[in-house]
């Protein structure tokens, strides 16, 4: 796909979310983004389910999750959005997972996980949701892999992950679902995994060449992301603090091996905990925490056929820990860190060319 000029990208702005929070869960159906959960500003989880209705731009507030949570996998599958896992309101990990019928507008418990789990990466297939890893309340990093079918309501458990961790980036691609990313306790993960959905089997990839916390991971034309991220001394650096970097990394699954680092490719901005996505045809980076004292508002965007990235227009609302979303067409940031809680829902979009 060719990339869109820098010039074809722009920002949407729409009205503020009722209820300020970070680390809510957002699914988009049908011309509607859904917010579930999330924390305010006291830390504590929160029940308040809200959606923006695109064209005209409107809010509603849905009945309140069943379960306050944040940090839950939240998947659209049919008329139905799911939440799955993530954290309660004294922080435990949650096992429950729960549907809201969008038609009937009212919440259903359904079938929960085998085990709690917070960090849940998540994608859906022909209408069955799969699961990957997460943490539990022991704080361990899992391994378990599972796949849920609405019509059924149950979860069958899958071969285990290779390497158990929570918070991975999950790329479904093919029959094949890519796992990147992610962490155990605070460490940052390496490994690059994928799940064969057809033969149920895993494979292992070369891991991601250097190891970075609050990394964004990405996915365009076939090619995988590993991006930005806080550095942290080597064991045998004392006196080095953790720092901000921009390193870009590359998996060509042609090639079948990760690009070494360079500086041509090198991001604009040294970033960590930001929003990273694929619009365009371009890899984008959006906000997060740089070495300024508030959290950015720069955004750029990587042509894999030009080999550079470019500035794009920055965000309206400079935010970091934000949640995100896709729509065809459009990449949202949602909610995260501005001052404290932001409820800034802004899409970077492409311009209609007349």
């Amino acid at each position: 796909m060719a990339a869109a000029g820098a010039g074809a990208f722009a920002w949407l702005s729409f009205p503020a979310m009722p209820t300020r929070r970070v680390y809510c869960s957002a699914a988009h159906r049908d011309g509607q983004l859904f917010v579930l959960g999330g924390c305010g500003g006291s830390g504590r989880a929160l029940g308040a389910a809200e959606v923006l209705d695109l064209p005209t731009q409107r809010w509603t507030a849905l009945p309140p999750l069943p379960t306050p949570r944040a940090g839950a996998a939240a998947l659209a599958v049919g008329k139905q959005i799911l939440a799955v896992g993530g954290v309660d309101a004294s922080q435990s990990p949650l096992a429950s997972v729960e549907v809201y019928h969008v038609d009937e507008g009212k919440w259903e418990k359904k079938a929960a996980l085998a085990q709690p789990s917070m960090g849940i990466a998540a994608v859906q297939r022909d209408g069955a949701v799969y699961a990957l890893g997460g943490m539990g309340a022991d704080t361990s990093p899992q391994a378990l892999v599972r796949v849920y079918e609405p019509a059924k309501d149950h979860w069958q458990p899958l071969p285990s992950m290779p390497t158990p961790c929570y918070g991975a980036s999950a790329f479904l691609q093919g029959n094949k679902i890519f796992l990147l990313g992610g962490r155990q306790g605070k460490l940052p993960v390496t490994a690059f995994e994928a799940f064969d959905l057809e033969t149920r089997s895993w494979t292992r990839y070369p891991s991601v060449p250097s190891r970075r916390a609050f990394a964004a991971c990405a996915a365009a034309d076939g090619v995988f992301f590993s991006l930005g991220g806080l550095q942290q001394p080597g064991p045998h650096n004392f006196y080095s603090r953790p720092h901000f970097v921009n390193t870009v990394e590359m998996f060509d699954p042609v090639q079948g091996a990760w690009s070494k680092p360079s500086r041509a490719i090198r991001m604009r901005e040294k970033r960590a905990d930001f929003v990273a996505g694929c619009l365009g045809g371009r890899v984008v980076a959006v906000g997060g925490l740089g070495n300024q004292s508030c959290p950015l508002d720069s955004v750029e965007g990587f042509s894999l056929s030009r080999k550079r990235w470019e500035p794009l227009p920055p965000m309206p609302t400079g935010r970091c820990s934000c949640s995100s979303c896709s729509a065809p067409g459009l990449l949202f940031v949602i909610g995260g860190v501005a001052q404290g809680p932001s409820g800034a829902v802004e899409a970077l979009c492409l311009r209609e060319v007349p």
